[in-house]
């Protein structure tokens, strides 16, 4: 659980020296190459008729039904590859936060899981959670990265979402194996904290910002934005009640090296970032941010639900999510 200072955890991007600069140009070239790679898995297989149309199938389940806090698209250039924006759920560290994932839909889909990467890491030096690695891996069984019970072709998009979510908990402590009570009297407490800031620094001001020049699908970016403005006092009452441990060393009870506590720094840039969107939204007319057809074939779209029904949730910004 070692690992390597991160030299990037003390600067944000418009305060990066020339050495830290170069550091997160030479991350987004290797983050580059491996989502490619991550893309390419199933190239050369063609998906089977049955692959194609379930996960149609689980797509419009999604936008019929879609779960709180969670938004999907699929990919403008592969059907089989699917977006999910899912938001950090209420009373948890990661609370309006911003987690970004993309799904990768094997060409025997369902009889074999979707190959999943997270890319919420500010280009790989940062873990969110146990089961959410820095390099972008998904610890979850059903995925076939953990033990425990195995992928079933019963399963949906939905469910396997909705177990990832389930990750972004009140304690993420405990989801290290082993680690169902404390080493150390407040780990817990401590390791709560550090995803807190890290959820503000990251998920929220990087995300919205896009710090890491991340692919992000128009309709979530718009999502982003206006979940911004109302968890914008959220977000503020968070950094100005953890002012008190600005600049302390951020201290891991799984020893990865974090940095120090930058609240000052993130509440200034959250009330730049609040004035920022505020204005763009204030010279812009209401529209919908997403519809069903984004996710359907074009030979499938004379099928899609009325847009104006509540199926568009799954990709709308109109209303704030809510947690599960």
């Amino acid at each position: 659980m070692n690992s390597q200072p991160n030299e990037l955890n003390n600067g944000q991007p418009n305060e990066l020296n020339n050495s830290q600069q170069k550091l997160l140009n030479d991350l987004k070239q290797i983050e580059s190459l491996r989502l490619a790679q991550f893309l390419t898995t199933h190239d050369g297989l063609h998906p089977s008729p049955t692959a194609t149309t379930r996960v149609k199938r689980d797509l419009k389940a999604l936008f019929t039904d879609p779960p709180p806090g969670i938004f999907v698209t699929s990919d403008e250039s592969d059907f089989m590859t699917v977006h999910a924006l899912i938001i950090g759920p209420y009373d948890t560290p990661y609370e309006g936060g911003f987690f970004y994932f993309i799904l990768k839909c094997p060409a025997d889909y369902p009889i074999q899981p979707p190959k999943v990467r997270f890319m919420t890491t500010h280009c790989g030096t940062v873990r969110f959670n146990p089961n959410l690695y820095k390099t972008g891996k998904v610890c979850l069984s059903i995925l076939g990265t953990y033990e425990g019970p195995a992928w079933s072709p019963a399963q949906q998009l939905s469910s396997l979402l909705i177990s990832i979510q389930s990750l972004l908990n009140e304690k993420p402590y405990h989801n290290e194996p082993g680690f169902n009570n404390e080493l150390c009297v407040g780990d817990a407490k401590r390791y709560n904290e550090i995803i807190q800031h890290e959820t503000l620094r990251v998920a929220v001001i990087g995300m919205v910002l896009n710090e890491t020049s991340l692919s992000i699908p128009t309709c979530f970016i718009k999502v982003m934005e206006k979940s911004f403005l109302q968890f914008y006092d959220h977000y503020v009452e968070t950094a100005k009640n953890n002012l008190h441990l600005d600049g302390q060393k951020m201290v891991d009870p799984f020893r990865d090296e974090r940095g120090t506590f930058q609240y000052k720094l993130i509440l200034k840039r959250l009330e730049e970032l609040h004035a920022k969107i505020s204005e763009k939204h204030s010279l812009l007319p209401e529209e919908p941010s997403c519809s069903i057809v984004n996710v359907l074939s074009n030979d499938d779209k004379q099928d899609s639900p009325d847009s104006s029904d509540s199926s568009l949730s799954a990709c709308s910004s109109s209303e704030l999510p809510i947690e599960l």
